[in-house]
């Protein structure tokens, strides 16, 4: 078997990821969706047949561990670190991240999720017969609304072992309705499958005649893709200043970056930001070769017309469309250091290629993941936790509220005593 060299159709770049609790099976799903579209190679396949820690039966490969990389990770039957995968189908190419199950991984979690389009979320149907969803789906789909994921896909795995019977998929689709009314997620899709067996992931099964949904594969070919990065307004941190030939009356001065959303061209009226100084765009660079425009996603480099004071950190934006200079803003924080938030420490904040202190002044809320409330003020955020928080910075930065441009709107907090990532913050601006 060997994997497809189709050329997909232009239905764009679906990134997604598979999220859930340990065991609800999201390596051997990922590793379903690569096997039945023909996105592994027969190489690959007997590494996967020879591996030591093969736990099916017979001659039946352990599709998990296509994804399941390290020796921990095999070993123990469990996800540890974000595995990516890339696979295509006639229709559209796809980047998937496959996320940890535990809770102590959840940073891993969350840093897969930041660039998702869509979150497949796990459950182990024999674990939720009931209609009681466990705590790491919970979590799992606060930090998925959170994130803004538009796409949530509800995947009921392991119904085999249920019979498929229909009752049960019903009880658990009406659980985590109810869950997605109270963490607001606007819509959802359920579906049954395994992920074992194959039924409903990329064929349809003769199992479910009472699903008349698409496959798992067949939405994920459908769901529209959200609108370019290009489509919002420019954005180009500073990472590094480029001179050469000081002493020429000709001497170079670039300044180096990735467009992280917006489009560029030379003649362009730009500011600087914070400083909110003017000019023009003389011309771009794409390495050494001259460019007309740069698009988001490109490292560039951009020539001004005028000597201006532009330093690394600094936000290049055009005139008419400049980000909200602030020094005092509310964030929503997933709080990762095993140490507790504790207003008291000093923390470094990393926005783009900016990095200054910060002084956490007040903990707003936190949202209890069992009860799916906001708990107003009170205890500092623990491991896992997620939290608004009021943050006052030494800086000024030039921000974007994160629902509106995430990739502007986006930072982390840093120990400063530790040089630990504490917190995965999103900006809230009012």
């Amino acid at each position: 078997m060997q994997a497809g060299d189709s050329s997909p159709a232009d239905g764009g770049v679906l990134r997604f990821v598979t999220a859930g609790s340990v065991d609800d099976g999201k390596s051997t799903l990922i590793g379903r969706l690569l096997f039945d579209s023909k996105g592994v190679f027969a190489d690959q396949l007997d590494a996967i047949a020879r591996a030591k820690y093969k736990r099916t039966e017979g001659d039946a490969p352990d599709l998990a561990l296509l994804t399941d990389g390290l020796e921990a990770e095999r070993e123990q039957g469990i996800t540890i670190d974000v595995a990516y995968r890339y696979f295509a189908t006639p229709r559209r190419k796809f980047i998937v991240a496959d996320a940890p199950g535990h809770e102590q991984y959840t940073r891993n979690m969350v840093t897969a999720a930041s660039t998702a389009d869509a979150a497949i979320i796990l459950i182990d149907a024999t674990r939720a017969a009931d209609g009681k969803l466990l705590t790491q789906t919970k979590r799992h789909s606060a930090i998925a609304r959170l994130l803004g994921i538009r796409h949530i896909i509800v995947a009921v795995n392991k119904m085999d072992l249920l019979g498929w019977d229909r009752d049960t998929f019903e009880r658990i689709r009406d659980a985590y309705a109810e869950l997605a009314r109270r963490l607001d997620i606007p819509s959802f899709h359920a579906l049954p499958l395994s992920a074992l067996k194959g039924d409903n992931v990329v064929t349809a099964s003769a199992r479910t005649p009472w699903y008349d949904g698409p496959t798992l594969l067949n939405l994920l070919e459908s769901l529209p893709v959200d609108a370019p990065a290009r489509q919002r307004p420019l954005r180009l941190p500073v990472q590094w200043v480029i001179r050469h030939g000081g002493s020429s009356v000709e001497d170079f001065r670039g300044y180096a970056g990735l467009v992280s959303s917006g489009e560029l061209r030379v003649g362009d009226a730009v500011q600087v930001q914070p400083s909110g100084v003017t000019a023009s765009v003389q011309a771009i660079y794409l390495g050494s070769e001259p460019r007309q425009e740069a698009l988001a996603g490109d490292a560039v480099t951009v020539v001004l017309d005028r000597d201006v004071d532009v330093s690394r950190g600094d936000l290049l934006v055009h005139a008419h469309a400049p980000a909200r200079v602030e020094r005092a803003f509310e964030a929503d924080i997933c709080w990762l250091d095993t140490q507790a938030l504790n207003p008291a420490r000093r923390y470094l904040l990393k926005h783009g290629s900016r990095l200054t202190s910060v002084k956490v002044k007040e903990i707003l809320s936190r949202r209890d993941i069992h009860e799916l409330a906001e708990v107003t003020g009170g205890e500092p955020l623990q491991a896992n936790e997620i939290g608004r928080v009021s943050l006052a910075v030494r800086d000024p930065l030039p921000l974007d509220d994160y629902a509106a441009n995430p990739g502007n709107g986006a930072f982390i907090l840093i120990d400063e005593a530790s040089n630990q990532t504490a917190a995965a913050g999103m900006v809230r601006l009012a």
